[in-house]
């Protein structure tokens, strides 16, 4: 049987209007601003005037082991378990609803390696081809807003410098969205006079820059604009800050995003309401979605399910330690997503023979799965229920192995098949979901940071590299220590970390699979996000700006003359 690609299946389906499914959350026509028939705008302003639906709603994160190249398919499974709650809210007859709130897909990886970000299979936000190629123009804006400032600075160098900045001390860089490696290093400014001073400059991706990281942390536009003003751009000749608000730049760059900063409402392939908004990476930033989005879908529904970028270590550790504490959200459980296949590859196994039942192998890849169990619950204290989203190579035996791993530690397992059948295959895990949220020692259960803010910036590093990673030490390069210096003596140092490292391991070596110990975290630089509200430390080889494969998607992706895009998976 030919099983059809997500794109065929999403081109197949049937959208419901957008003020339908805006209905479905008790919004109006004044609560929301049509991107034609299927996308919206959501006014949050107009929704938080108006009292909360429900006063008790649940936050559950969704989040996964350590990404491998056979994918885990965490988005997925978010999209598919709410439907499967939506599905039992409507056969229980019980009037609550489930929204899911996750982020936007970059250009970067959709034309790249990944692809696209909507999900798969039955288990998708619609219209896949929008929400993958610009939807409503939001990471252009940001990227507007970031190249703005840096247009902004470097003018007012070439109009006399009347702040003194020192063109050696620019920290602000410009962004794009897109994988562009030969950008990450460049000098501007070259040419005539007239065409700007000499200087170092480089790009960043979109989903990398401060830019992004504070459209996700802001709470309202005043929030917003306040928090683009204290962007720290530079340092003068006395080696003092230069932020955006003395450049005059955070009200233009405010006015960029206006429209941005409001949440874009779609649906799932089933009609669940689907707010998808902001897109931070989250092995260069904070990986999640916005701030805003993830109050309005609580404001308006019983459950919001949201997801964290990439493996626990990351997404969902950033998820706890930057946005929670940062907004004040809390989330009342933890799903993380496993496959067997992904397991197997971290025991050691070749791509190629994933799909061969290997029971040694897996039981050497369950120390990973193991580790992120022992963060959600041990670390964060949230009641954790494992979703093992089910392929067809997977054995009786091998999902056995991992169910008797889970309840040797207390927690419970649920199978998934929401990308071949959608919410219905996501019943068991709702189903589960749902007693664990019900369950008395789960409520009682507090949730917790794992560091304090104020704690130094190299206490802090060492505190997540030991209690998430499993790390024995970290080794912090000369250059990361002078930067760790200066924020110090700026007194930026008292604020939440951001690490950038691989997603494929808890180290920030790609090959240390499964669950190493006693290895070096390698601090390599320091950067700071002042106007988000954390420290960036950027660890190993990892880059602010990736690259495009050797075979990028791109060369794979197509569109007919009427218009048809074919090749988005």
């Amino acid at each position: 049987m030919t099983v059809p690609s997500d794109i065929t299946i999403a081109q197949n389906t049937i959208l419901q209007p957008i003020n339908t499914i805006a209905q479905q959350l008790g919004l109006s026509i004044n609560h929301i601003e049509p991107y034609g028939h299927y996308k919206a705008k959501i006014d949050p302003n107009a929704v938080f005037a108006a009292p909360a639906k429900t006063k008790n709603s649940k936050l559950i994160l969704v989040t996964a082991i350590n990404p491998t190249p056979a994918g885990e398919g965490k988005t997925t499974v978010t999209i598919g378990l709410a439907d499967a709650l939506n599905r039992i809210h409507k056969q229980q007859n019980n009037g609550k609803k489930t929204t899911v709130a996750i982020r936007e897909p970059s250009l970067g990886p959709v034309f790249g390696m990944k692809g696209g970000a909507a999900g798969g299979g039955y288990a998708q936000v619609l219209p896949m081809e929008d929400i993958n190629l610009h939807f409503t123009g939001d990471l252009h804006a940001i990227s507007a807003a970031n190249n703005l400032l840096a247009a902004l600075l470097d003018n007012h160098i070439y109009q006399g410098n009347a702040l003194d900045i020192d063109p050696k001390q620019v920290f602000w860089r410009r962004a794009m969205d897109m994988n562009d490696r030969q950008l990450r290093n460049i000098i501007g400014g070259l040419g005539s006079r007239t065409d700007g001073v000499a200087r170092e400059d480089g790009f960043d991706i979109t989903v990398a820059s401060e830019v992004m990281a504070i459209f996700c942390l802001a709470t309202d536009l005043a929030d917003l604009k306040q928090r683009l003003g204290n962007i720290l751009v530079a340092l003068n000749r006395d080696k003092q800050p230069v932020y955006a608000r003395e450049l005059n730049a955070h009200g233009a760059m405010a006015a960029l995003l206006k429209e941005a900063i409001k949440p874009n409402l779609v649906q799932t392939i089933e009609g669940t309401p689907a707010i998808v908004h902001g897109g931070p990476f989250a092995n260069i930033a904070h990986g999640c979605n916005s701030v805003i989005a993830t109050r309005v879908a609580m404001h308006l529904s019983d459950y919001t399910l949201t997801e964290a970028g990439f493996g626990a270590d990351l997404g969902a550790q950033k998820f706890c330690d930057i946005k929670c504490r940062l907004s004040g959200l809390t989330p009342d459980a933890a799903v993380i997503v496993a496959t067997i296949r992904a397991l197997k590859y971290n025991g050691g196994v070749p791509k190629e023979e994933l799909t061969q039942e290997n029971l040694s192998a897996l039981e050497q890849g369950l120390p990973n799965l193991m580790k992120h169990i022992e963060n959600m619950e041990d670390v964060y204290g949230l009641p954790v229920v494992v979703a093992i989203n089910q392929f067809i190579s997977d054995s009786d035996a091998e999902i056995e192995l991992v169910r008797q791993a889970c309840a040797d530690k207390g927690v419970k397992v649920a199978l998934t098949q929401v990308w071949e059948k959608g919410g219905a295959g996501g019943e068991a895990l709702a189903h589960t979901l749902l007693e664990l949220l019900d369950s008395p020692e789960n409520q009682s259960s507090p949730f917790r940071l794992a560091y304090a803010s104020d704690n130094s910036i190299a206490d802090k590093i060492c505190t997540i590299a030991q209690r998430i990673y499993g790390a024995g030490d970290i080794d912090i390069s000369s250059l990361a220590q002078s930067k760790i210096r200066q924020l110090e003596a700026l007194g930026l140092d008292r604020i939440p970390i951001c690490i950038a490292k691989t997603q494929y391991s808890l180290s920030d070596d790609a090959k240390l699979l499964g669950r190493p110990t006693g290895f070096t975290i390698h601090v390599r630089d320091i950067s700071i996000s002042s106007g988000a509200g954390f420290i960036v430390v950027i660890c190993g080889p990892i880059m602010k700006m990736p690259g495009l494969p050797k075979m990028p998607s791109a060369e794979r992706i197509d569109v007919d003359a009427a218009g048809n895009i074919t090749g988005l998976f």
